[in-house]
């Protein structure tokens, strides 16, 4: 492990094509993740099918890098215009904003570039060490086996879904129904094509991704108005205080370790793990001190900043070990692998080991980098924050054309790709998952063949899934998780009634 790590940081620093891409994921992840409207999430997007044209190798640096860094730059605005550039940084409004307000944004600022670090190297070295061991075990799977994890994979819809389960369900299926479109993966006959031949060869997952995720946000952003609350100017960061160190050490080290667990549970995501972490943050804390949270307590930035750092790392491990995605950022980096010819999950590190811990290297760069470029960044991000989401909007519009239409040169890409960002637009008013869509579209063609040789290995005997040790843990793993938002809501309410009643 750790000579393939060493041998992973070599192909950074004395590969020139692979150092300029981590500088460019360095410099993008900051200013898409502190501009608000222009998250982690659609810069990957954007960027997907432009690295269609690079190396494997440095097209994950530069997706990855994005993803380490957008995880840490939307608590830039958090803090300063309490307005998050990313939806993990939501909890560090509660007592940056307060902070600054307060005349310390440097300081505010200062905890969460130290404690961002701390998280994300914590949760990159446990990927390190967990993915491996994760994806050996997983080399003993066979078809059932990867059916009933495509299955568990689908059964994250319920975490993504939240409250709406029944129109996760919807979007899944949706999504299932999408990856269906086009040729047979095992006997070659065309199946709801309607005689066109742009949809012989299926729907392509990038149009649908910007679609759904950077267009119909450009849609929705244009409806709003962007105007920059306070005049921001001469803030001097203070990365490492020795006496707010000392009060915040307890919480990063709770923090990380909340942070990476949440994280490796697939579909949860690293805005739950800051919100846990800053409710034990507050839990943990004497009862003199549970007033200052929400009022500038450095520990309520501390365990956010930790902790959804921390979780972003950790979403990685179910993708890279057992080709889950752990959220819509994952899904995305699944689609990315697609793209390449490689199906991330246990067989990619007998295959390609090289390349995936230069991955994780790059993802060790990256948190470290933060400590390097964020104190400049901040003070270029004073100036950058004016630039009305008019000027910036068409810009992103125009990236995702290009995008779009360089991975297969189809202009009915573009087509499907308007479709699809209209149709997220109008999803999203009703608040509809658009991450379960993506979620049956990248697993559809997984579930469908795996499950078909499982019928062919039985010969039509379907016990296969239920006597297989492994396919029934995960098969019982997955109703528990889908049915279980279900059953805890219903106790919820009926817990909420006996109180009512009592009253």
């Amino acid at each position: 492990m750790l000579e393939y790590l060493i041998t992973g940081l070599l192909n950074i620093v004395t590969d020139p094509m692979n150092i300029t891409m981590l500088l460019i994921a360095i410099a993008i992840g900051y200013l898409g993740g502190a501009i608000p409207g222009v998250s982690g999430t659609m810069l990957v997007v954007i960027m997907l099918p432009l690295t269609y044209a690079l190396e494997p190798m440095a097209a994950f640096i530069l997706l990855t890098g994005i993803y380490a860094i957008t995880a840490f730059s939307g608590a830039i605005s958090a803090i300063l215009l309490r307005t998050p550039g990313t939806p993990e940084a939501v909890v560090t409004t509660f007592d940056g904003y307060p902070m600054a307000q307060k005349g310390n944004p440097g300081r505010a600022l200062g905890i969460a570039i130290c404690c961002s670090v701390v998280g994300g190297i914590f949760g990159t070295l446990c990927l390190i060490t967990i993915t491996p061991a994760l994806a050996n075990v997983a080399l003993s799977f066979s078809s059932p086996e990867y059916f009933a994890l495509a299955v568990m994979g689908l059964t994250v819809v319920a975490s993504l879904s939240g409250k709406e389960l029944v129109k996760g369900l919807i979007g899944v299926l949706f999504g299932l129904m999408i990856s269906v479109i086009g040729m047979d993966p095992l006997t070659g006959t065309l199946r709801f094509t309607f005689d066109s031949p742009f949809l012989t060869s299926g729907i392509n997952l990038i149009p649908v991704i910007i679609g759904l995720f950077a267009l119909s946000e450009f849609l929705k952003k244009t409806k709003d108005t962007h105007v920059v609350q306070d005049t921001i100017s001469n803030i001097k960061t203070k990365i490492f205080e020795k006496e707010i160190f000392k009060k915040i050490k307890g919480t990063m080290a709770r923090s990380s370790i909340i942070g990476v667990f949440i994280g490796i549970l697939p579909g949860v995501g690293a805005t739950t793990a800051s919100m846990l972490s800053y409710s034990e943050a507050v839990r943990w804390s004497k009862d003199e001190e549970k007033e200052s949270f929400g009022k500038g307590n450095p520990k309520g930035i501390a365990a956010s900043e930790t902790s959804n750092n921390a979780a972003a790392m950790g979403t990685l491990v179910p993708l890279l070990s057992l080709g889950i995605p752990g959220g819509a950022t994952a899904a995305v980096l699944l689609g990315a692998f697609i793209l390449h010819g490689m199906q991330p999950g246990p067989m990619l590190f007998k295959t390609e080991p090289e390349l995936m811990y230069t991955i994780f290297a790059g993802l060790l760069l990256a948190n470290v980098a933060m400590l390097l470029v964020s104190k400049p960044f901040i003070k270029v991000f004073q100036k950058i924050v004016n630039v009305p989401y008019h000027v910036l909007g068409p810009l992103v519009v125009v990236f995702c054309v290009i995008g779009t239409y360089t991975v297969r040169n189809n202009y009915f890409d573009i087509l499907i790709m308007v479709l699809f960002g209209i149709l997220g637009f109008i999803l999203e008013k009703y608040k509809f998952p658009l991450a379960t869509i993506i979620l049956g579209v990248v697993l559809g063609p997984l579930t469908e063949s795996e499950f078909r040789r499982s019928i062919q290995m039985s010969n039509g005997d379907f016990s296969i899934f239920f006597t297989r040790p492994i396919s029934l843990t995960l098969i019982i793993i997955s109703v528990l998780m889908l049915f279980y938002p279900v059953v805890n809501n219903f106790f919820k309410k009926r817990k909420a009634q006996k109180i009512n009643i009592s009253a």
